[in-house]
C-alpha cells in the first residue's frame, strides 16, 4: 500500500513538473504579458506571475515547516527580481530544495497528524499540505488559463 506521505510527495513533484513544462513553452519576452483588461472582470496577471505565486505557496509552507517562519515570499518573487526563464527555474530549484528539506522531517504517515502553528493556529500537517496543494494548483491553473488566452500552442498535459 502506498503511504499518504508518498502521495503528497508525488503531488508536489507533479506540481513542480507542470510549472516547469509550462514555463518552457512561454517565450521569455512574453513571460509577463497580460491578457487585455476587461471591464468588470477580475484583475489578470501574467503566466509568469501566476507560476511564481504557485511556487511561492510551496515555499511559504515548507519554509514554515522547517523554520516556523510563515513569510509570504511575495517580495522576492516579483517579476523585476525573476525576469528570465533561468531566474524562474533557479527559483523553482530553491523551492524544491526547501520542500525536500521539509519532507525530511517526516518519517511516516503518523507525522501528518501532528499539529503545528501554521501560522495563526495549530493545524495538522496533512491539512497544511492539502491547503498548499490547493492554493498552488489554483495559481498554476490560472497560469494555464492565461497561456490559453495568449498562445495558440497546446498546453502541457495535466
Amino acid at each position: 500500500m502506498v503511504s499518504i506521505l508518498s502521495a503528497f510527495d508525488r503531488s508536489f513533484i507533479k506540481l513542480d513538473a507542470r510549472s516547469r513544462e509550462l514555463l518552457a513553452k512561454i517565450p521569455e519576452e512574453r513571460l509577463f504579458e497580460k491578457p487585455r483588461e476587461i471591464a468588470n472582470s477580475m484583475a489578470m496577471f501574467s503566466c509568469g506571475e501566476y507560476l511564481l505565486r504557485s511556487a511561492a505557496m510551496v515555499e511559504k509552507t515548507f519554509g514554515g515547516i522547517t523554520t516556523r517562519l510563515w513569510d509570504d515570499p511575495f517580495e522576492w518573487t516579483l517579476p523585476e527580481k525573476l525576469a528570465t526563464h533561468e531566474d524562474i527555474s533557479r527559483y523553482f530549484d530553491e523551492v524544491e530544495a526547501t520542500r525536500l528539506k521539509g519532507f525530511s522531517f517526516f518519517t511516516s504517515d503518523d507525522d501528518l497528524a501532528r499539529e503545528m502553528p501554521a501560522p495563526e493556529r495549530l493545524t495538522p500537517i496533512a491539512e497544511i499540505m492539502i491547503d498548499t496543494l490547493t492554493k498552488a494548483g489554483h495559481f498554476q491553473g490560472r497560469a494555464f488559463a492565461v497561456f490559453q488566452m495568449l498562445f495558440d500552442d497546446k498546453l502541457p498535459r495535466i
